[in-house]
């Protein structure tokens, strides 16, 4: 008896109730517009043009062929060379990879500095750090564009990863001070008592017990990195563009038909390493918010 007594209750409690049924199906709807615009690319991108030029977004292809994905990755027209995405595609890798490990390696620099030493400046420098984060991208380009002038950057991928690294310190150094404010003081003195210096401590003591927050900064920065268009299209020229930039001149591209087939491919192309990113990690991303960056 006091084991039917114990399950009914059990029972109960995981019981779908009619509030608990309007909230899934409130957020099913929502993932569902949220998916939407991921099939019409992906659905799209697998027809030919004729499907569809004669209606039905939605629909599935008639006939599949992946001519468009190839048209877009070598053949399709970039500006007035048919050069496809994939060199562009290799100079958002080499603008992402750098400017990623460089800010999120300063920024647990700064949140070290700000964090564990007592400085009659810190609050102040962290403020001021914290307002770069909300100044708009506009603000900067003049006096950007003639900062790499002078450093003879413009135009080359090498200054669209100075550009990157300087805008995202704000964002890096908010993540690893909050995450640091809360790390255990007393790890730190005795790594000095032992006679560790400033890159011993980092180098032994905070970043290998800084994983939670170097995923979230690593997803931050490279989703923001890689989605970039401003900057790619202000301070590179053609040699140097970025996907986005690519993408924008691939749908721009004036050569008497509107491929929209090759034109969702390229779009799929250039959002496949953020999904990838996000799908390879994102539990973690939340797990490193909940863990520190949200704190202090």
């Amino acid at each position: 008896m006091a084991d039917a007594a114990t399950a009914a209750p059990a029972h109960r409690a995981g019981a779908l109730r009619p509030g608990r049924v309007a909230l899934y199906l409130v957020l099913l709807v929502f993932a569902l517009v949220f998916l939407l615009p991921v099939y019409v690319m992906l659905v799209n991108s697998l027809k030919p043009l004729d499907e569809i030029r004669g209606g039905g977004l939605l629909a599935l292809p008639m006939n599949w062929t992946i001519e468009p994905w190839t048209t877009a990755w070598g053949t399709a027209q970039i500006g007035v060379q048919p050069t496809g995405l994939k060199p562009y595609f290799l100079n958002s890798f080499l603008l992402v990879v750098p400017a990623v490990l460089l800010s999120t390696l300063i920024g647990a620099v700064n949140g070290y500095v700000l964090t564990q030493f007592r400085l009659r400046f810190a609050p102040a420098l962290f403020a001021a750090m914290l307002f770069s984060v909300f100044i708009p991208f506009q603000i900067v380009l003049i006096p950007m564009a003639k900062t790499l002038g002078f450093l003879g950057l413009a135009g080359t991928v090498t200054g669209l990863v100075f550009v990157n690294v300087v805008y995202g310190i704000g964002f890096t150094t908010l993540f690893f001070r909050n995450y640091y404010a809360a790390f255990p003081n007393e790890l730190v003195r005795s790594a000095r008592m032992d006679g560790a210096g400033f890159f011993g401590v980092l180098g032994r003591i905070l970043l290998p017990n800084s994983a939670p927050i170097i995923v979230v900064t690593v997803i931050w920065q490279f989703t923001n990195v890689w989605n970039e268009f401003l900057f790619g299209a202000s301070f590179s020229d053609f040699s140097s563009y970025p996907l986005t930039v690519a993408l924008n001149n691939l749908v721009n591209s004036s050569t008497g038909v509107k491929e929209y087939n090759v034109h969702f491919a390229g779009a799929f192309i250039a959002a496949l390493p953020t999904l990838f990113v996000y799908l390879l990690s994102g539990k973690y991303f939340v797990r490193g918010l909940m863990a520190g960056s949200v704190k202090g």
